[in-house]
């Protein structure tokens, strides 16, 4: 770490008036909130490639190791820790809100052991009115709100999604949000929660450029996807999301390849022929996974790898006479035999 007092002695740039020390102390509140802003430029080097120290709370210039802001506040906890239990013992906080949890984690939880704060055992009296209270508690925590229950129920079936489909947090939290969103305006009334979840999820993974399809989100919880499209539909409807981003082929590319098992090599010429594709009229309005699937065999063709027309459509979740269709485009545009 560089010694600001050396910097301040060897340098002929630093004023060391009070004036510019107040102007300092101005800097320094107004970047507080944000120490990777873009305005903290170098005084002496002019560069915009600041670290900062969050040991000293200090933001200190990469190129020539001016410090630029000082005397900052920390952020992180106080207190340290040496071994991994102390963390459930030193912590203050429980978990953080959420939008996936019908109560966003507000609501008081009562322990289910018998002791008090102290660790001292309760009375069998004393039991007695934790056990109402407890009961208490579970019962008024659904009845407070009539729409409790309905986000209790689709959390869990989410919380099953995101399991079984390997999805992150912020897409369920995303996820979430449009659940709500569709619950507050009352869509969701005389419909399968189910399929509004699995539409909301889809909007989710669209928005946030996942590879999911539809029907894959709805095989996951044995629902129809009929009923789930116009579920979507309704959604996209009322929620004004027509402008939702379509998902790039090479995530699906990438997908498709790893279940096949096909080789690096393949796949990055698979990536090469992916930017000739995209630039031609025959892939609009094509299906980005059977597009995907289409390129990733001819690459495989290409490079000379052996494997068969069905592992490929398996491996896509996609029947053999599509990738035989949009197989045939991909002959066109690079005129393959």
């Amino acid at each position: 770490m560089y010694n600001r007092s050396s910097l301040y002695e060897e340098s002929d740039h630093f004023p060391r008036s009070a004036g510019h020390l107040n102007e300092q102390k101005q800097d320094i509140s107004a970047h507080i909130s944000d120490p990777s802003d873009s305005k903290n430029i170098c005084s002496l080097c002019k560069s915009n490639l600041t670290v900062f120290d969050a040991e000293v709370g200090e933001i200190v210039c990469s190129n020539c190791g001016m410090v630029i802001y000082d005397n900052m506040q920390s952020l992180e906890a106080e207190w340290r820790v040496h071994k991994v239990e102390d963390i459930k013992l030193k912590e203050r906080t429980g978990m953080p809100t959420s939008l996936a949890i019908h109560d966003m984690g507000l609501s008081t939880l009562i322990s289910t052991l018998n002791v008090d704060a102290n660790g001292t055992a309760l009375t069998q009296e004393q039991i007695n009115k934790v056990k109402t209270m407890r009961r208490w508690n579970r019962i008024s925590t659904f009845n407070n709100k009539r729409s409790a229950r309905n986000l209790n129920n689709a959390f869990e079936i989410m919380s099953r999604i995101k399991d079984k489909l390997s999805l992150t947090d912020a897409a369920i939290e995303k996820a979430a949000y449009y659940y709500r969103k569709a619950l507050d305006k009352n869509l969701i009334k005389g419909r399968s929660i189910e399929g509004m979840v699995v539409a909301s999820v889809y909007v989710a993974c669209r928005e946030l450029s996942v590879p999911r399809t539809l029907d894959e989100i709805s095989t996951v919880i044995n629902s129809d996807l009929t009923f789930v499209s116009r579920c979507y539909r309704l959604l996209v409807r009322h929620l004004k999301l027509q402008s939702l981003p379509t998902v790039h082929i090479s995530s699906y590319l990438s997908k498709i390849a790893s279940k096949a098992g096909i080789s690096e090599r393949t796949y990055r010429r698979a990536l090469e022929m992916l930017t000739i594709v995209n630039e031609d009229h025959i892939a609009i309005g094509k299906h980005p996974n059977a597009l995907a699937v289409a390129v990733l065999y001819a690459a495989c063709i290409l490079e000379g790898e052996r494997i068969t027309q069905e592992q490929m459509a398996v491996a896509a979740n996609t029947s053999m006479v599509t990738l035989r269709k949009r197989f045939a485009d991909i002959k066109m545009i690079f005129r393959l035999q």
